[in-house]
């Protein structure tokens, strides 16, 4: 009897380990498969981190129950999708803090979110202008021309902070031609203006507008300017900008 259940126990041991085997080799092989298929060291490195930024989208999106707090998981995906390629450009030096600007969502929702990616954090959520000219309690028309007062999609990074004739500002630099690359000569900046609060939504169903730049509520903007100035990410999402994008069709 004794020998017959150090048999059973050999036999499960031997089950267990060939039932584990497929999941212990997945990844490397994945990952083999992959670094094969392009013989460039440089694509190769960028589509196995690819993969695995992938989890970590995914991770961080469910971890973070950006649902819950109101951020759609496609405007997530082409955040850090964007982001992805920005920092391995160099073009953006922070790699852990992304922010995304909404404009999918009504002004009357706290649609901008300050993310710190590594922490797993959400920093900052509250309101964001759009341009009087884009829409009224929903941004629907964008522009990257001067003077027309309209809110300009797409990827920038953040700038050094300056005091101007909104207070303390933020610069932003648009990354796409054509699309948000006048930012600086629009003086699209982020800055604090008393029409972006909730008493604004309680008076008129939406908050006020800008002319162009995405302000925040007066009382919190030094704080968000603070945490993403000098080099971070800033990504202001609708779906109308998918189709035109330089950085996620690259």
């Amino acid at each position: 009897m004794q020998k017959f259940r150090g048999f059973s126990i050999l036999f499960l041991f031997l089950v267990f380990t060939f039932l584990q085997l497929p999941f212990v080799l997945a990844n490397p092989v994945k990952i083999k498969k992959l670094k094969n298929h392009f013989p460039n060291n440089e694509i190769s490195n960028k589509s196995v981190n690819n993969t695995i930024h992938s989890e970590h989208k995914k991770s961080v999106y469910d971890s973070l129950q950006l649902a819950d707090w109101g951020l759609s998981h496609a405007a997530f995906e082409y955040a850090r999708q964007g982001f992805d390629e920005l920092v391995d450009e160099g073009k953006v030096h922070n790699d852990s803090i992304l922010t995304i600007a909404d404009f999918s969502l009504p002004s009357s929702e706290k649609r901008l979110f300050v993310i710190d990616l590594k922490n797993y954090t959400v920093l900052f959520n509250t309101y964001v202008a759009h341009g009087q000219n884009s829409g009224k309690a929903m941004a629907s028309s964008f522009s990257n021309a001067n003077s027309s007062h309209k809110s300009s999609l797409g990827f920038y990074v953040t700038g050094q902070t300056y005091q101007g004739k909104n207070g303390y500002s933020l610069q932003l630099i648009g990354l796409e031609n054509g699309i948000n690359d006048n930012a600086m000569e629009r003086t699209i900046v982020m800055h604090g203006a008393d029409y972006v609060s909730a008493a604004f939504v309680r008076m008129q169903g939406y908050i006020g507008r800008s002319w162009g730049c995405p302000a925040v509520p007066k009382e919190k903007s030094q704080a968000i300017i603070n945490t993403i100035k000098n080099g971070s990410c800033l990504f202001i999402y609708h779906p109308q900008y998918i189709a035109q994008s330089t950085i996620l069709q690259s």
